[in-house]
């Protein structure tokens, strides 16, 4: 059965840019090398939420698992990290509508 990762965060101030340079050239190609397909990306306009939600989908719960204890994986999230603060993500079953 497909998952879903749901990951979000808050783009530290000042470095908006960099880091959209660095999720469509880096980020997103990564993933993607790595057998997962980002689906969804929200931005947060208005209110006390994360800024960015975004679902990142996995054809079963044992490939996702192999990527997230993965050198490559953990290289990339230290990596975004030069860019965002307050990190947090889950694992649900694959839905094709919008997730929380």
């Amino acid at each position: 059965m497909a998952v879903k990762l749901l990951m979000t965060w808050n783009i530290q101030q000042g470095r908006e840019r960099e880091y959209f340079e660095f999720l469509v050239q880096e980020f997103i190609p990564a993933l993607q090398e790595m057998g997962l397909n980002p689906e969804d990306a929200w931005y947060t306009v208005y209110g006390d939420y994360p800024q960015i939600l975004t679902g990142i989908s996995a054809p079963n719960e044992a490939v996702l698992q192999r990527v997230l204890e993965s050198p490559e994986w953990k290289n990339l999230l230290r990596r975004l990290e030069n860019y965002v603060t307050d990190i947090q993500f889950k694992v649900v079953p694959h839905r094709d509508t919008f997730q929380l």
